[in-house]
């Protein structure tokens, strides 16, 4: 990447960032705006091709991994001053039908794999005296929806354990916060645009306007790039006194 990319107003210059789930969607979003700001950024997601290509890219590493293998992550450890949890799937049906090894799988993911990225990277960063800990939560950890249940569960613990961490944290520089956001145009978010239709009784056409957009006041996806403008301020020394918080970013969902 071109020098006079990597430098921006948000000032990271040296800082080393990872960034799960980094090859797509919000999780590339946040790494180019990291990237731009000038992080080192590794880039950690399940699909290696698209890892490396997204790493490249920017300049940066690639770390292919499954984060749903939890226990594979006990001994880890992290020499970053940036970690961004982003990595996530998405299961869509009924408590009474929902497969209990897609409910652990979902929780391995989304909160088990994020306490223990977390837990290795605490020692560095308590060390250098700076830390920034991003947990991508959704308007799912501020509110429940129907036929969500081990996502909405999971996204709940997350918001838990980022305000957990902003309390570890704060006597060493180290902020911990979430990112609410509502539906994002990401393909998670298409992939579920099925399953959606099926559970709900209607077309695939209508799921977008009638299920994912109705408690929105503004009446549209969020894009990537939003999520990550506001990663990249979070990363900053500007937001140095805001941790424990959780940012909606849903349109209008939470004032409801």
């Amino acid at each position: 990447m071109a020098e006079e990319n990597r430098q921006g107003p948000e000032g990271l210059a040296g800082r080393r960032a990872l960034v799960t789930g980094g090859a797509s969607g919000i999780g590339l979003a946040s790494a180019t705006a990291l990237a731009r700001a000038g992080a080192d950024v590794t880039i950690a997601d399940v699909d290696e091709q698209a890892a490396g290509q997204a790493a490249r890219a920017l300049g940066g590493k690639a770390w292919a991994v499954d984060l749903s293998d939890t226990k594979s992550l006990e001994e880890l450890s992290l020499d970053i001053d940036i970690l961004v949890n982003n990595a996530g799937v998405q299961r869509v049906a009924p408590i009474h039908e929902f497969d209990p090894e897609a409910w652990r799988l979902i929780h391995r993911l989304m909160l088990e794999s994020p306490f223990l990225l977390i837990r290795a990277a605490l020692p560095g960063m308590r060390e250098r005296g700076f830390g920034r800990i991003i947990n991508i939560s959704s308007i799912h950890g501020l509110r429940a929806s129907a036929f969500k249940s081990a996502y909405v569960a999971a996204k709940h613990g997350l918001e838990g354990l980022s305000k957990a961490t902003a309390l570890e944290g704060a006597d060493f520089g180290i902020t911990s916060n979430s990112i609410n956001p509502g539906y994002v145009r990401t393909p998670l978010v298409q992939k579920q645009i099925a399953d959606q239709a099926k559970v709900h009784g209607i077309e695939e056409s209508e799921v977008v306007q009638k299920i994912m957009l109705t408690e929105a006041a503004i009446k549209r996806m969020v894009e990537p790039e939003e999520v990550a403008s506001l990663v990249a301020w979070l990363c900053a020394d500007a937001a140095g006194m805001v941790t424990g918080a959780s940012y909606a970013m849903d349109g209008g969902w939470s004032a409801r």
